[in-house]
């Protein structure tokens, strides 16, 4: 079927994965339905990436949620060879210390022993490259322990049929043992970073609960001051801005894709954010009524970005809860001030800043639409 020169109709909305569903069906619902064969939007899996997208033509209009090699960011191995060949180019003095150190095993087990004997007692945490959700995750500090597990692991190889595929390659990382607790407890921050082609009632004492970025950013601005919490969210958003332009040369760019991200950061006792890992199909599971309205709105707003419908004008720096940060350069917010009333803010970023999505797209769709409608000018 040929698309129609007229975009402003209902869009349709295909998804392959079971936990979507309920989001993607009110969601796409709001926007006319969702087809059988014939569709706009196409939410899918990885594993549908790798097994069909090179053999499936794709009309014009059509948008699926994934890179075709998404995993340049998203494989724990390549993230860090990416980020340590961006560090290596970029000028010396520029800010690039938000990993922590690395290495792939076991290729680069005899250099990773020696840095291992360089610090002794530092704790250190083997991390499969494939797996995700804490699986296959264990800590050690002791040299013996890895090298039970390397003879473990391979020493069954080699006993065993050679045509078999070889063990899975983890990597190696300095252990931050020095996280920022609330509470008394560890936390890591989940942020989704949408990047397009252009170019609780949950609550357990025991078990701790989730916070809204808001939330996280109004206790630490209390404890802290909002100076010293205002830098450590704009190096978030230079994590997201490098880590991204680090793989940019090796990106197979296609107008029909966009991702969405999913990065886990974890902060120290310096308020130093690091980097630990991103995620390619980031969890969308809701735990409570409070994360079910996040995530619907996450989704909601990716449809927004993605704009079948073409309602926006391409001008926009901010749709509900997306902050446009970079667009062939770093783009400024118009007015130069942070939500604590700072005017040190670098980006156009209002992450953990109060906003009221329903509002700011009401304006924003009537912002684009009187734009729209707006006759030339001379």
């Amino acid at each position: 079927m040929k698309p129609s020169l007229d975009q402003s109709g209902p869009k349709k909305v295909e998804t392959s994965l079971p936990p979507i569903p309920n989001y993607m069906t009110k969601t796409s619902q709001k926007r006319g339905g969702i087809g059988e064969s014939d569709w706009d939007f196409y939410w899918c899996d990885i594993s549908w990436m790798k097994e069909y997208f090179d053999h499936y033509y794709l009309e014009e209009h059509m948008k699926i949620c994934h890179f075709r090699n998404h995993y340049e960011l998203t494989r724990k191995n390549l993230m860090v060879k990416n980020l340590k060949r961006f560090r290596r180019q970029i000028e010396r003095g520029v800010w690039c210390d938000f990993f922590p150190m690395t290495y792939e095993l076991p290729s680069e087990y005899h250099i990773f022993v020696e840095e291992f004997k360089r610090n002794p007692g530092q704790i250190w945490i083997m991390k499969p490259i494939a797996k995700s959700q804490g699986k296959g995750i264990f800590l050690f500090r002791r040299l013996k322990d890895i090298v039970e597990w390397k003879k473990g692991e391979y020493q069954a190889h080699l006993q065993s049929d050679q045509n078999k595929e070889l063990p899975e390659t983890y990597v190696v990382q300095r252990y931050i043992n020095n996280p920022y607790l609330i509470g008394g407890r560890k936390f890591d921050i989940r942020v989704y970073v949408l990047v397009t082609s252009k170019l609780a009632p949950d609550y357990d004492p025991e078990k701790g609960s989730k916070w809204s970025m808001q939330q996280l950013r109004r206790y630490m601005s209390a404890k802290h001051g909002v100076d010293a919490v205002a830098v450590c969210f704009s190096q978030m958003d230079d994590i997201f801005i490098k880590s991204l332009q680090s793989v940019q040369k090796v990106m197979i760019n296609d107008k029909h894709c966009y991702e969405l991200y999913g990065y886990d950061i974890l902060l120290d006792d310096s308020l130093k954010p690091w980097l630990i890992e991103v995620n390619a199909s980031p969890s969308l599971t809701a735990s409570s009524k409070e994360d079910y309205d996040l995530k619907y709105g996450l989704l909601e707003d990716v449809l927004n970005v993605v704009d079948l419908e073409n309602r926006l004008t391409g001008r926009e720096k901010r749709v509900g809860g997306f902050d446009l940060l970079w667009d062939d350069g770093p783009i400024y917010d118009d007015d130069a001030f942070d939500c604590a009333g700072s005017a040190s803010a670098p980006f156009n970023s209002f992450l953990g800043c109060l906003n009221d999505r329903r509002k700011q797209l009401k304006h924003l769709y009537k912002v684009a639409q009187a734009s729209k409608k707006a006759p030339p000018s001379s």
